[in-house]
């Protein structure tokens, strides 16, 4: 027999209720390697030790969800060197890395400063650190595969998908061979397909440039197009390197149908500085270490703070 159902005894489907939550982002300027870090670091019988970094900020990298630094030089091997040609023993990366920091951003512009083998060596000990250590890395890539799984880098923590993308304004050696290479901001294509994808994967955006110029406290006109560009393309939230020094943050406004009232606020921090090194220069000791709040809301609604 046919039962005909009151309308008033009809309910919505159910939905699942999610309690809020934060996650915790925490992102760090340009990790160097100078020569006298190497030499003070140096111990009997061919040893390295970096035990003394990042003693004074392992609260903030406990209390995290997430570690963000910019790997500011090569692991290419003996003999080690620091400017203007980076290579730094493999000890500083595996304590970067069990001090707990989990992505690597590797888009510089001294990723090639041992040429494209002091780049694969790099990527080969990155690779070794995603096994014992579970660190993942972005911006450089060994081959097509391991472009398309890293450009952009998915990240899921506590059920929000993170898209990241890192690309650099250049090198200042250039790679003679197609593999290895590194994400290039001048690659519009590039970035526009990976900050795409990245939208249509992830929750939240996030860009990490290495762009500007040196020592300049004040971010230029170029830092503003494009951070521009890439809050048109998909960014949400762009975090910058390499001035060595920290810059001015800001917002970018750009037009989006799906945000509050049409238009998308893009937050900006345009350089973060040094977060070890040995540069003397003026502003050059000072850190900005940006710390991210993505709130997953009762209702599944992600927003940042």
């Amino acid at each position: 027999q046919e039962i005909t159902i009151p309308e008033r005894w009809k309910i919505e489907p159910i939905r699942q209720i999610y309690p809020d939550d934060t996650l915790t982002i925490r992102i760090f300027g340009d990790l160097m390697m100078h020569t006298n870090q190497i030499d003070d670091a140096a111990r009997t019988g061919g040893t390295y030790d970096f035990s003394t970094y990042f003693t004074q900020i392992r609260k903030d990298l406990d209390s995290s969800d997430l570690n963000v630094g910019n790997m500011e030089f090569t692991l290419a091997g003996k003999p080690y060197t620091g400017y203007p040609a980076f290579s730094a023993p493999d000890e500083y990366a595996r304590h970067i890395a069990r001090c707990g920091f989990d992505i690597f951003l590797t888009a510089n512009n001294h990723i090639c400063d041992k040429n494209s083998n002091g780049m694969s060596r790099t990527l080969k000990i990155y690779r070794e650190l995603a096994q014992s250590d579970s660190i993942l890395f972005t911006g450089t890539a060994g081959n097509q595969e391991e472009f398309n799984s890293t450009t952009p880098l998915i990240v899921t923590r506590k059920g929000v998908k993170l898209g990241m993308v890192n690309a650099t304004y250049g090198t200042n050696i250039s790679s003679e061979r197609e593999w290895p290479k590194t994400n290039y901001l001048y690659d519009k294509n590039m970035l526009k397909a990976a900050l795409q994808k990245a939208k249509e994967s992830a929750d939240i955006v996030i860009a990490f440039v290495h762009w500007g110029e040196e020592y300049k406290l004040i971010h230029n006109s170029r830092q503003e197009s494009e951070a521009k560009w890439l809050a048109q393309n998909g960014a949400d939230i762009i975090i910058g390197a390499h001035p060595h020094v920290v810059q001015d943050t800001g917002v970018i406004e750009v037009k989006d149908e799906n945000a509050e009232g049409g238009i998308k606020k893009v937050p900006v921090v345009y350089s973060l500085g040094n977060a070890i090194s040995n540069m003397s220069a003026e502003n050059t000791q000072i850190e900005l270490m940006a710390t991210l709040k993505i709130v997953k809301k009762h209702n599944g609604h992600i927003q940042h703070l």
